[in-house]
């Protein structure tokens, strides 16, 4: 069973910045992407950042490029978001997600494939 346990939220004055944490287990993903999405209360959810877990390629939104950078760390099988100059547009819920890339870029993942959300809240 796959689990995602993402962490790291918390609420930020403009300008300051936050390291999300997503934990991954219960099976390989050696062949996957593992993707940051967000949803702002009243919008869609929508894509953030992606890795490729194995080769390393990352994906942004144009929205963060610049301020957002996703990483990895294969030994503890964690995704980091390290988000800077946060703004209070970047206020949302954070989701962490698997699935092949291809998926994770178009948003199109499996349901058990998300982790349960972390807040972002950015005053100004």
């Amino acid at each position: 069973q796959v689990q995602l346990v993402g962490s790291g939220g918390g609420l930020v004055q403009a300008g300051a910045s936050l390291r999300l944490s997503c934990a991954a287990s219960g099976r390989t993903f050696s062949s996957y992407a593992m993707g940051w999405f967000r949803q702002a209360p009243g919008k869609e959810r929508e894509f953030v950042a992606a890795i490729n877990w194995s080769v390393g390629n990352t994906y942004y939104a144009d929205s963060v490029k610049g301020r957002f950078t996703i990483s990895r760390d294969s030994a503890k099988n964690t995704v980091y978001l390290q988000m800077n100059s946060l703004q209070p547009e970047d206020t949302a819920v954070y989701y962490c997600a698997a699935g092949p890339v291809r998926s994770v870029l178009a948003g199109t993942i499996k349901d058990d494939y998300w982790g349960q959300g972390t807040q972002v809240t950015v005053s100004s």
